[in-house]
């Protein structure tokens, strides 16, 4: 009986054993099930960015054609391709005191930038912020311009030199950053307000001129001398630096390009002449598209919950604004198929929840144990207790999106550099080879966090730059950082554009 008894029982525990060994095995079927499931989604995302050189060199391709369609009419491309207006850039000559308005959201600068005649690359000035008033952002022109110019006078006021000989009438430059027709180089009227502003009385009517006006009944002695954007303040700041500045490009929450062209390929406007021979160019090329773009189901996502559908598809592969809700939208469809994150967050389906900086900052943690990952999870998206591969493989998703986004953007400046026969080539529609072709030295001026604080997006940009424009070609292209062209570069153009004695020039 006693041994019937202890063989029941050790039938007994070897079921149970067995029972306990299936539900592991189970579960570990399941685990290796789910975790097969996430690196699924990862390597669709991994082949749907891809960005080898074959396709790069069809975008770059691509941007030279839309340039030239976009010179040749109105609304012949995707790329506006804006004439600005400006053919004078400052070249270090430049002497004396010019102040710059930099409005362009719910805070505007104004800034006094001395200039003593020699090139230098740290320019000294003073700048001073100022918020506006809720109501004036919805009130009227006069409103809004007139406390504008009461801020300007105090600032001249209080920055003024009291020994500086010649009181003459003194030049500013205004970067007025929303969608405006360029009329002149110091004029443009308002398309349409964005940023929060509803000033109806201003759609339609000269920016320049109303803030002269402005100016003009506080008696406050200042020229608005120029009206540009950030981006051609941009290629200001950098000829100024160096005169072999081409071209200007940000990236940063947003972006844009702009560049030198020749006068006589602007075939929209038959017969345009300008004393230099040449003039800037504004792509606003954040509108640009091309079949050749690498887009993904993430992509045409976030393009049909964002305010502006179907616009600014090229600013939405690389730019600040997208590039963390891009990540959160990966890890979002990642959380939907495992529960690798834990239980589901209802702020990982939050658009725009997860930033670009904090996506920036995992990307670049390089702790053990990925302690930032872990922390900007924690505190960002309320998810705790994250296993480390699953930390890691957030770092992967980063690092294939910002991947992309920085060969794109290097793909975009080379297009530039084709159009304008820089890129080693004789121009899109040249048939001379490489070697044909001596190569000059080139630079273009860049600006933007994304590209100035982002470590590993910067180091991105440049491989693809040398891997697109070969090592013959490569080193003679400088990516050069600016500092401030919506505030300093407003400040030189008004120099460049003085009523008094200036010897700027462009090229």
């Amino acid at each position: 009986m006693g041994g019937k008894l202890m063989f029941g029982v050790t039938v007994g525990v070897a079921v149970a054993a067995c029972v306990v060994a299936t539900v592991l095995v189970s579960r570990r079927v399941k685990s290796r099930s789910k975790w097969k499931r996430v690196v699924g989604v990862l390597e669709e995302l991994e082949a749907t960015c891809d960005t080898p050189l074959r396709r790069l060199r069809q975008v770059v391709d691509a941007m030279a054609v839309e340039m030239h369609a976009g010179l040749a009419s109105e609304g012949g491309s995707k790329l506006k391709m804006l004439l600005t207006y400006v053919d004078n850039l400052p070249n270090g000559s430049e002497i004396g005191t010019f102040y710059a308005l930099d409005l362009g959201g719910t805070n505007f600068r104004v800034l006094r930038v001395p200039l003593g005649g020699q090139r230098s690359l740290t320019l000294k000035h003073d700048v001073e912020r100022q918020p506006i008033p809720q109501n004036l952002m919805t009130g009227t022109r006069e409103g809004l311009f007139d406390f504008i110019a009461s801020s300007l006078k105090e600032f001249v006021e209080k920055t003024d030199d009291p020994d500086e000989l010649a009181p003459r009438r003194k030049e500013l430059g205004f970067t007025f950053s929303f969608p405006v027709k360029q009329t002149s180089a110091s004029s443009g009227v308002l398309i349409k307000w964005t940023k929060g502003f509803s000033i109806e009385d201003m759609v339609g009517r000269d920016a320049a001129e109303s803030l002269q006006q402005a100016i003009d009944r506080i008696g406050l002695g200042l020229r608005v001398s120029v009206l540009i954007n950030d981006t051609v303040g941009t290629l200001a700041v950098g000829h100024y630096q160096d005169p072999d500045t081409v071209a200007a490009v940000i990236i940063g929450t947003g972006s844009n390009a702009c560049y030198v062209e020749r006068t006589d390929a602007i075939i929209k406007c038959q017969g345009l002449c300008t004393t230099s021979g040449s003039m800037v160019i504004n792509m606003e090329w954040g509108n640009f598209w091309s079949s050749h773009l690498p887009r993904t189901t993430y992509d045409i996502d976030l393009d049909a919950d964002s305010p502006n559908p179907s616009d600014q598809g090229f600013e939405k592969m690389i730019s600040g604004m997208y590039l963390g809700d891009i990540v959160r939208r990966v890890i979002l469809r990642i959380s939907q198929e495992s529960d690798v994150f834990g239980p589901a967050s209802t702020r990982l389906s939050m658009p725009f929840k997860l930033r670009t900086p904090m996506m920036a900052a995992m990307h670049e943690d390089s702790s053990p144990e990925l302690t930032e990952v872990a922390r900007i999870f924690e505190d960002i998206l309320e998810i705790t207790d994250i296993p480390l591969k699953v930390r890691k493989l957030v770092v992967k998703i980063c690092d294939i999106v910002t991947r992309r986004a920085a060969r794109l953007a290097a793909a975009g400046i080379v297009g530039i550099l084709k159009k304008i026969g820089r890129d080693g080539t004789s121009g899109i529609a040249g048939g001379r080879s490489r070697a044909d072709v001596k190569p000059r030295r080139t630079v273009v001026a860049i600006e933007g966090g994304l590209y100035t604080s982002y470590t590993i997006f910067r180091e991105y940009l440049h491989e693809a730059l040398v891997e697109i424009l070969g090592e013959e070609i490569a080193p003679h292209v400088i990516l050069k950082p600016t500092e401030d062209g919506s505030g300093i570069g407003a400040a030189l153009l008004a120099a460049s554009y003085s009523s008094y004695d200036t010897d700027a020039n462009l090229l």
